[in-house]
């Protein structure tokens, strides 16, 4: 059996095409999906119990954190794996299958993290990383990793020299998605609760690396992650929690190291130093008035989608701030006989014709499955924004980006 846990904390709407996605992963596996509240108040306690009956649902009344969150399900967690799945994530529906394949013909995986990609297709280099030593992290914040990004030595925070598409051991493995034998869970005791957000995968990564097994970075599947929707990273408060669960992730383990405890930290208050300082400039910057800010510049809008769906995904857009204009329709099945302007295969023609801002894909109810699209934004060229509805509910999703008809604020576009 396979345990999901996955903490929620006011994404309600990402976490419901999460857990859709989540559903149809597990059809064909042993499963069962555990859901902690971090005492969001937004309507998911009304909304996901619903449509959701199997989900195992623990409410807290406060907000506990990442850690002490994942540790209350992991005690109720009965599966012989377990996988920390972010809310706001979407994964393919043979993905589960191809891990747990992989940890029964790999004996020495003590936890499996995967290819991960943003809502439009780009790659998330945290997907595969090494332990933040001083030198790596002195290279990462001078900016050398982005210089000579495969580089073994300069590139080593995001381990920028182990190819993308291959499968391979690794040091440290994203929160986002980590899947871990639960007998490794039972050694390493959980999650370390003196974290309460960050650093807590950097040291969960560290403590199965002891045991003697191995962090694999696995590369035959890929899941979305929009990330960051529980929190931006322009905020003082992130900036804070962060570096400070850097301090306290190097406190912990190089206590008895002084020299390499003491280079550490001079990195880490270096790198808060700047973050902080980026983050006054782009917030400068975001006050300034910009015509792509301007909502009120019309923007093109091609929608993945069967007839019906199409129809209906045009009375959701109609609530966007933003003023959108329909380009048309893409074909997404031989069966369909509706007018289209054109076809998944013929896209890319397509796009080289037509400005087109914004690309909506439709997943179930008859529309594309999820592996469907995510395999169409890892292979595409197009420089369009994709945004996503899920089985025909009343909302758009995409990087930073919603739109439904039961917000009373505008979708935020970055």
């Amino acid at each position: 059996m396979l345990s999901i846990i996955i903490v929620n904390y006011n994404v309600r709407y990402f976490i419901e095409a999460c857990l859709h996605s989540v559903e149809k992963a597990c059809k064909n596996i042993n499963a069962e999906v555990f859901v902690v509240d971090n005492a969001s108040t937004d309507d998911s306690k009304l909304v996901l119990p619903t449509l959701f009956p199997n989900v195992y649902f623990i409410w807290n009344e406060d907000n506990l954190g990442f850690s002490k969150a994942n540790n209350l399900a992991i005690k109720k967690a009965t599966g012989q794996y377990i996988l920390f799945l972010n809310p706001d994530t979407i994964v393919p529906e043979d993905c589960f299958e191809k891990c747990l394949s992989f940890f029964s013909t790999h004996h020495d995986a003590g936890a499996l993290g995967v290819h991960m990609i943003d809502g439009n297709g780009n790659f998330h280099k945290e997907s595969k990383r090494s332990f933040p030593a001083p030198a790596v992290s002195f290279y990462k914040m001078i900016g050398l990793s982005n210089l000579f990004p495969n580089s073994k030595l300069f590139a080593a925070y995001y381990a920028g020299h182990l190819p993308e598409n291959k499968t391979v051991s690794v040091e440290v493995l994203s929160g986002a998605f980590m899947m871990i034998s639960k007998k490794i869970m039972g050694r390493v005791k959980g999650f370390d609760e003196d974290y309460f957000m960050y650093a807590e995968d950097i040291d969960l990564s560290y403590r199965v690396k002891k045991t003697g097994f191995k962090n694999y970075y696995f590369a035959e599947t890929s899941i979305i992650h929009f990330k960051g929707e529980s929190t931006k990273k322009t905020d003082v408060e992130y900036v804070q929690n962060f570096y400070g669960a850097m301090k306290l992730f190097v406190h912990k383990h190089y206590r008895h190291e002084t020299l390499i405890k003491k280079s550490m930290l001079i990195s880490i208050a270096a790198a808060q130093f700047l973050a902080n300082s980026k983050r006054k400039i782009k917030n400068v910057w975001k006050n300034k008035s910009f015509p792509f800010n301007d909502y009120n510049r019309v923007q093109s809008i091609i929608i993945a989608a069967n007839n019906e769906t199409f129809n209906q995904m045009l009375h959701v857009i109609k609530q966007a701030k933003n003023k959108f204009l329909i380009s048309g329709r893409i074909k997404i099945n031989a069966q369909d006989i509706e007018p289209a302007s054109t076809t998944l295969f013929e896209l890319n023609d397509y796009f080289s014709k037509h400005h087109i801002d914004f690309i909506l894909y439709c997943v179930g109810k008859s529309n594309l499955s999820f592996l469907e699209v995510i395999e169409e934004i890892k292979s595409s060229h197009k420089k369009s924004t994709c945004l996503f509805n899920i089985n025909n509910q009343p909302f758009i999703l995409g990087n930073n980006y919603i739109i439904s008809e039961n917000l009373d604020e505008p979708p935020a576009i970055d």
